[in-house]
């Protein structure tokens, strides 16, 4: 069973945003491909997000979620979403470390530390 809510705590390094999660043997993995400029306006009023921030992420809406994610399609082992058709962003296969398949909908909120 998946956990209800999952939390990373993404910071920039070198220009990108990434994230360590040693509890799935992750260390500085990147966001690419659209992904970043969907964190930059998630981010957007939290106060030195940069140094790194709070990001819930769930399948399931929970209260106060500020964006949803919906999939678009797969490719090379990852998936593209899109935040209300508009903006897209391939997420790579770390998705799996956290979902057994790829969600039809992701929900995410970000707070500070």
């Amino acid at each position: 069973m998946d956990n209800a809510l999952m939390v990373i705590f993404p910071y920039q390094y070198e220009g990108t945003w990434v994230f360590d999660d040693p509890d799935v043997d992750l260390v500085k993995e990147p966001f690419v491909f659209g992904v970043p400029e969907m964190i930059d306006d998630l981010v957007s009023n939290i106060p030195e997000a940069p140094k790194g921030f709070k990001l819930i992420f769930s399948k399931k809406a929970f209260p106060g979620h500020k964006r949803k994610l919906s999939w678009v399609r797969e490719e090379c082992e990852g998936n593209w979403y899109t935040i209300d058709g508009e903006e897209e962003g391939w997420l790579c296969p770390a998705l799996f470390k956290y979902f057994d398949k790829a969600p039809l909908n992701i929900f995410v909120k970000a707070e500070s530390k």
